[in-house]
């Protein structure tokens, strides 16, 4: 009687479904950046994650879920503040920068999540990891210096330039806090609290940045927290289902879409010099987390 080998589960499925997700948090960013030219960063962060609230906290509920537990509840009332501060800083850096360039300068918070995670986790810094900060950090300088060469390199431009590192620092940590999360919570209460823990820190702002919406402004926040929901939700899926290892380069396929959606939907050309600049920080991210297993979903 011959004996049967059993297969490992194909990686296929989540890893389209890895690639699907990414382009739809990389129109999602498109979609916000309208929104937050048209009604400011603020309220474009504030109303996202109202609606997102809304729309994954019954999906949380129709589970009958228990409170969690003290320990959990930090852990996501940390996250919630962080993420607000990453998603508000991000959405400003959009209306100062193009698209690409900030989804590029973006991909250095793995990198930097590697020194988070030696200082608040305790884990050990590989040289790899070095060389992948130089790497990282001098295709960032050819993405700065390509807009000094091209005259760009205005008020505006630093202001986006310090918004987007900014955004990255707290991306970084929100990616040391996620693998905490991994473990002790399903993706829909990690979204729910997620969003609803940013919500409520926007909230804190209100008496002095709240506006009223304009219609078209808030079609566009509507159309971005769906967005939101339904690619955190496929992403989550994905790392459910193959290892992080697996599917964490895609997540760097971001760079393209974000150039395809700047190009269809902002007019936004992509320059030679934020290709080269996301070539480099790519490459020194891969260096640096090559062999690492990490668990990562997006929000």
């Amino acid at each position: 009687m011959r004996s049967r080998v059993s297969k490992p589960p194909s990686s296929i499925g989540p890893i389209l479904a890895t690639a699907g997700g990414i382009a739809i948090l990389s129109a999602m960013d498109a979609v916000m950046k309208t929104a937050s030219l048209a009604l400011g960063a603020y309220m474009a962060a504030l109303l996202r994650a109202g609606i997102a609230f809304a729309i994954v906290a019954p999906l949380w509920l129709a589970g009958r879920p228990s409170w969690p537990a003290r320990t959990v509840m930090k852990i996501h009332a940390i996250r919630g503040v962080v993420g607000a501060g990453m998603a508000l800083t991000f959405f400003y850096a959009l209306t100062k920068l193009p698209l690409a360039e900030t989804i590029a300068i973006s991909f250095v918070a793995p990198i930097i999540s590697l020194y988070l995670a030696a200082i608040l986790l305790g884990e050990t810094v590989r040289p790899r990891a070095v060389w992948g900060a130089v790497l990282g950090l001098a295709g960032v300088l050819v993405i700065v210096g390509g807009k000094f060469g091209r005259g760009n390199l205005n008020e505006d431009t630093l202001f986006g330039l310090a918004a987007i590192v900014t955004s990255a620092l707290l991306y970084a940590w929100n990616l040391v806090l996620q693998r905490q999360q991994a473990l002790v919570a399903k993706p829909t209460e990690v979204a729910t609290f997620y969003m609803g823990i940013a919500g409520l820190t926007y909230c804190l702002a209100a008496p002095f940045l709240f506006e009223f919406p304009d219609v078209a402004g808030l079609r566009s926040v509507a159309i971005g927290a769906a967005l939101t929901v339904a690619g955190a939700l496929t992403m989550a899926w994905a790392y459910a289902r193959a290892e992080a290892q697996v599917l964490v380069p895609l997540e760097y396929s971001g760079f393209v879409w974000a150039s395809l959606f700047g190009w269809l939907l902002l007019a936004e050309a992509v320059t030679w010099t934020a290709v080269a600049g996301a070539a480099l920080i790519v490459f020194g991210c891969w260096i640096a987390t090559t062999g690492r297993h990490t668990e990562q979903s997006a929000l």
